[in-house]
């Protein structure tokens, strides 16, 4: 790939001042309109500012610098006259008790050119110190910034939370006159209840969201932050600590996907990245900014509603067609977590309950009626922890359910209702404890840009894992529980560091799929060395067609981790649509643990990995804090000369492959299941060059091969020069091709592309229209060809798709077809 690097266009920039101020929870309330492709509400966010927040003066404050000047355009809002559907007539029916949730939004960033330096940004407009005069006499006022893009921000006000009945008992002092402080206070009280006090906090929450306005506040938006005041407040102690945010999504907002399912019908699903949520509601992204909250969404009533939560949401009919759903987290997550997803999903139930599905359903217990007996110290913030709970330790199977299209209903009780209880089962015998009480799986629409992806309580899967055997399905389905543990319950505290994620979720996908599959040791060690002889070859051919820089695993080196005064950052690349597509984070990090698990052993890795689980879950680390417990849990004699130092230079500073691994990497030769690929690829090489007629008599005997081995023996054809069409169609009729997996049909597409092989021109179709999550690279390879009939093809499917396709994905392939 050749690929421009630009930091003021590639960098994310995280503006969020979390270092003065942080939400603690947020209460939405929202609408989704699958007419305007809008969804709008309101959300209220709960801060804490603390001690640790406190200035020791006014005068380190500083005023705004001229540069920032765009900061000091504060505006308060005209009464809004845009039509929110049907939001105040449902929620003036929800009681205190409901825990509904007041929300509706979207950002306006017309006028702005967003051809800012993103560390400018970063360093200037987000850092609360730049405190603004707009005309009050040269006083000097505390500035919240908020993540928030392609939203329009339509009113933000103080949320009177003294005013709700009752609330009175979180006063400490009941002496306080100033009704700020007052409210202030209230808030303090209720962010920091006990962990045994969840159900009455989230309570209080939900009617504090309701509460009256009580004075609108000063804001302005630009291309990536929404930044707020209120006058006379100087320091962020001072600064409202309960806020109404109203605002809308825009249809073209990055951060939700407006699409039709497999069925025809619409939907819209959150994606998660590039930009993670902040078009979806105004909030802190960093990932320091650990918050609950809780959602209140409402829809028409032929559709369902999925999201993050602890609780198994069932619809509440309203009046005039309209449902609500109401979820709830109380596992305190960076904002970036939350997930929605809207459509005309059906539930797929087992055909037959098995003796273990019965128990596994008997085990399931609510956080309320859990009893956390502390069973280990806990090293994050109070919450309801699983870890704590010794019902939960011994929960091999989580309650679970399966969402897709009515279309998709058979495939999926074929294939994956069937798979999740042994996957399940074998990540709580590999880690322990689930962190999270239940899973809801949702086969997302065709234009999904990834196999699959993980949230607290939900995973997307991709349609691609559907077909062909249960091995892509299973296997991506471990991969994206493992995210329960390494991406969820475990963050990064550096967004660049993503191998701490998706590394890890690499690694254990091979190993819970093998314990899912209840293969002997020899069996699974054969399959995973297999699996690592075509990572091997990936990472190879990564290494060959990306920047240097982007090869590297902690692009920051030392300054990893760290933020501005404010609390605001970068994510290093993660604007460029090329990094969707890249995997160097996913491989090096997968081949760095793999070698670590082979210095220690993996009896002795995996049961360190049991440890550092109980140790970090629910926290947010580096890569040092791995490293550093790891090599203390080493034997002397095995280390061998390892230190942090040494794999930072080593895996994680450097580009271009490790250099241990390239000595560990002879390995491979000595699987059994790939030397019978090569034995294969010889029989197909020597038919190859046969003469058209041959005596039946000889006839290659070839052999039956796993799903794994097929993509490695198509690997090895396509670095064939030729392959004639006879040999092209023995290849499809002798292996079912075109019914086979995912990944295997993606190197049959290749081999079609790379020969002209015309008659199998509508595998290529299909593959680019049904699997889009990974048919981009496809679109490369039929314009390289230069071929007018294959590139006729390449932008054919493109006009059929590019409506509905990702918007990063059509942007890579409009830049290739034009």
């Amino acid at each position: 790939m050749n690929i421009n690097l630009d930091p003021s266009r590639d960098d994310l920039p995280l503006m969020a001042n979390t270092s003065h101020i942080l939400v603690k929870h947020y209460v939405l309330d929202l609408d989704v309109n699958f007419e305007s492709q809008i969804i709008e509400g309101t959300i209220v966010l709960f801060f804490d500012s603390g001690n640790k927040f406190r200035k020791k003066s006014s005068s380190t404050e500083e005023t705004c610098r001229p540069e920032s000047n765009e900061a000091c355009k504060f505006r308060m809002l005209e009464p809004c006259h845009i039509s929110v559907t049907n939001t105040r007539t449902f929620s003036s029916k929800m009681g205190y008790n409901d825990f509904a949730i007041c929300g509706k939004g979207e950002k306006d960033t017309s006028g702005k050119d967003g051809n800012h330096d993103n560390w400018k940004l970063a360093s200037e407009i987000s850092s609360s110190k730049y405190c603004c005069d707009t005309g009050n006499h040269g006083s000097e006022d505390f500035l919240l910034v908020l993540d928030c893009c392609d939203l329009s921000v339509l009113k933000v006000e103080e949320v009177d939370v003294a005013a709700v009945p009752g609330i009175e008992k979180f006063t400490r002092s009941p002496k306080l006159t100033v009704v700020s402080e007052l409210r202030n206070q209230i808030v303090r009280e209720l962010v920091t209840l006990p962990a045994d006090r969840w159900r009455e906090q989230l309570d209080c929450y939900a009617r504090c969201s309701q509460a009256p306005g009580c004075g609108e506040l000063l804001f302005d938006t630009d291309t990536w932050s929404l930044q707020i005041r209120k006058t006379g407040a100087q320091t962020a102690p001072d600064f409202p600590h309960a806020i109404r945010i109203l605002y809308r999504t825009k249809p073209q907002g990055r951060s939700v996907t407006w699409t039709s399912d497999q069925s025809g019908r619409p939907c819209v699903y959150t994606m998660g990245s590039p930009i993670n949520n902040r078009a979806l509601f105004p909030c802190q992204e960093p990932p320091v900014a650990m918050s609950t909250w809780q959602a209140t969404v409402r829809a028409a009533a032929s559709f369902v509603v999925l999201m993050s939560g602890e609780n198994s949401a069932k619809p509440t009919q309203l009046q005039e067609g309209y449902s609500s759903w109401h979820y709830y987290v109380t596992m305190p997550m960076p904002a970036s977590t939350l997930t929605i997803a809207v459509g005309s999903w059906t539930e797929m139930k087992p055909e037959t309950y098995s003796s273990n599905d019965l128990a596994a359903e008997r085990r399931s217990f609510s956080p309320s009626e859990a009893d956390f007996r502390c069973v280990g110290v806990c090293g994050h913030v109070e919450y309801p922890c699983r870890f704590q709970n010794a019902s939960a330790a011994t929960q091999e199977i989580i309650p679970h359910r399966v969402f897709a299209p009515v279309c998709l209903k058979h495939t999926c009780q074929e294939t994956l209702l069937r798979l999740i209880p042994p996957c399940l089962s074998a990540a709580h015998s590999v880690l322990g404890t689930h962190p999270f009480s239940r899973l809801d799986v949702l086969i997302v629409p065709a234009n999904f840009p990834s196999l699959g992806m993980a949230s607290p309580h939900i995973v997307f899967l991709s349609q691609s894992t559907l077909t062909g055997r249960s091995h892509l399905c299973g296997t991506r389905l471990c991969h994206e529980i493992a995210h329960s543990w390494f991406g969820l319950a475990i963050g990064a505290r550096d967004w660049t560091e993503e191998w701490l994620s998706e590394g890890f979720a690499t690694h254990l996908e091979d190993v819970f799929w093998a314990k899912a599959q209840q293969l002997a040791p020899s069996e699974a060690q054969e399959q995973q060395e297999l699996r690592a002889v075509l990572r091997w070859r990936r990472l190879q051919d990564e290494v060959r067609n990306s920047p240097e820089e982007m090869q590297v695993l902690r692009p920051n080196k030392e300054k990893t981790g760290h933020v501005s005064d404010s609390g605001s950052s970068l994510i290093k690349h993660g604007l460029n649509p090329e990094k969707v597509f890249m995997q160097v984070h996913y491989l090096k990090g997968y081949f760095l643990l793999r070698f670590l698990a082979r210095k220690l052993g993996d009896d002795t890795y995996f049961s360190f990995l049991r440890k550092f689980v109980h140790t970090f879950h629910g926290q947010l680390i580096l890569s040092q804090d791995f490293l550093q417990m790891l090599l203390e849990n080493i034997p002397e004699e095995k280390r061998l000369e390892l230190s942090v130092e040494s794999i930072f230079r080593d895996w994680l500073e450097s580009s271009g492959i490790p250099q241990p691994l390239q000595t560990e990497r002879q390995a491979g030769a000595e699987c059994v299941l790939v030397r019978q690929v090569g034995v294969e690829v010889a029989k197909w090489n020597r038919m190859n060059r046969r003469p058209r007629k041959r005596k039946r008599k000889e006839k290659e005997v070839l052999e039956k091969l796993l799903p794994d081995q097929l993509v490695l023996l198509l690997e090895h054809l396509l670095e064939q020069k030729t392959l004639n069409p006879r040999t092209l169609r023995s290849l499809e009729r002798t292996y079912h091709l075109p019914q086979q997996d995912a990944e295997v049909r993606h190197r049959w597409c290749e081999l079609i592309v790379k020969h002209k092989y015309t008659k199998a021109y509508k595998n290529v179709e299909r593959f680019l229209q049904e699997d889009q999550a990974m048919g981009v690279y496809l679109y490369g390879e039929l314009m390289v060809s230069e071929d007018a009939r294959q590139q006729q093809l390449a932008r054919s499917c493109f006009e059929l798709t590019k409506e509905q396709m990702d918007r990063c994905s059509a942007q890579v392939v409009a830049e290739m077809l034009f």
